[in-house]
């Protein structure tokens, strides 16, 4: 008797545990439940891998759940991971937008579900839907790039080129628009004379740009944040001027990925005696180019630091409590209450101290590092 009910009792918990496993799977099993929903740009560039790892390092000491999906260049899967979250049951959503402006529908989406939106290093325009941006100081990025620039160049008639992000990235507009506030006083006095662009030169006399005029630049300058287009206007721009328009060239990249491909084109043309290209980001292979001296300097973003005051900002959320901010940002709808993390300059003088000692990389996964 003890035998049989020792099987029967065994068949019961087969049973239990095979209805619980086709349950789960069913369509009327329990959802997977998410708190803090992460979407970025692309698996494509080392920095936003970089993010996603930093994020779930951060979040691992943290009671609540995470999902990051990656958007990959496309408005319409950034639109569907957002959905996708939403239906997850996601408290806050922390967004880097694709697209400023394609997002807006997204975030709304996310907003009438009752998710708190967190634009995540680029801002998202023209909607209300936004309640908080964490981000790095956008024009002190520029400008730190344009100083980088304006403080190695001696003499006049220096030949200036310029490239952009995308121009469906509010960021690049604010990168930029910080570069021309330190270049544009360098333009006018004859320090730099610009090569590659027509638009930029008709406003060489225009401090503040507005945003169409910055538009008409970046329109003509664009690198897509794609290091293949960046290559190609590149070789367009040196093989279009004469060797006097090359010798020592000072070069405003817009990101390291760019940065590379640029200097890559400028290093090959015997008539470029010496360049200065700018970056940031500081990623593994830029870093190396900037110890190899193929890169001037990088500007260091540390997205441990993002990733921490994002994911503070959406567990104040979820606990009710008002997030730390300091600053607001116009996204052309409403000024978003915004939270800024620092940068730091990095050249081969300080790689070792800004990024080696400070944890965020390794000695060992860099060559000649001194």
């Amino acid at each position: 008797m003890k035998r049989m009910l020792a099987v029967l009792l065994c068949l019961v918990m087969v049973i239990s545990l095979a209805g619980c496993s086709n349950g789960g799977s069913s369509s009327g099993g329990k959802k997977e439940k998410v708190d803090v929903g992460i979407v970025l740009p692309t698996k494509d560039e080392p920095r936003w891998l970089q993010d996603k790892a930093k994020f779930e390092s951060v979040i691992k000491d943290s009671k609540y759940s995470v999902e990051v999906l990656f958007s990959q260049g496309s408005s319409a899967n950034e639109k569907t991971n957002v959905e996708t979250l939403i239906n997850k049951g996601i408290k806050v959503l922390i967004i880097c937008a694709q697209d400023a402006a394609a997002a807006a529908a997204s975030v709304e989406e996310a907003k009438a579900a009752g998710v708190t939106v967190i634009a995540y290093d680029r801002l998202i325009t023209g909607t209300d839907a936004v309640d908080y941006y964490v981000t790095f100081d956008s024009l002190a990025v520029g400008a730190a790039m344009g100083q980088y620039l304006a403080d190695n160049a001696t003499g006049q008639g220096n030949p200036l080129y310029l490239y952009a992000g995308a121009a469906t990235d509010n960021n690049a507009f604010l990168f930029f628009q910080g570069a021309w506030n330190v270049l544009q006083p360098k333009i006018a006095d004859g320090t730099f004379v610009i090569k590659n662009s027509s638009e930029a030169t008709g406003l060489q006399a225009t401090k503040e740009l507005s945003h169409e005029q910055l538009a008409s630049i970046i329109g003509q300058v664009t690198t897509n944040w794609d290091f293949n287009e960046a290559k190609s206007k590149a070789e367009a721009h040196l093989t279009a001027v004469s060797a006097a328009d090359k010798g020592k060239c000072y070069v405003l990249a817009p990101n390291d990925g760019t940065a590379r491909s640029i200097a890559d084109v400028f290093g090959a043309d015997a008539d470029v005696s010496q360049y200065f290209i700018t970056g940031q980001d500081s990623e593994k292979a830029s870093v190396q180019y900037v110890i190899d001296g193929k890169q001037s300097m990088t500007v260091f973003k540390d997205t441990r630091t993002l990733a921490t005051d994002a994911m503070n900002m959406a567990i104040s959320v979820i606990e009710e409590k008002t997030p730390d901010t300091g600053s607001t940002y116009d996204n052309g709808k409403k000024q978003v209450p915004a939270k800024q993390t620092p940068i730091v300059v990095v050249t081969k003088d300080n790689v070792k101290e800004a990024l080696i000692d400070s944890g965020y990389y390794k000695a060992s996964d860099f060559t000649g590092l001194k």
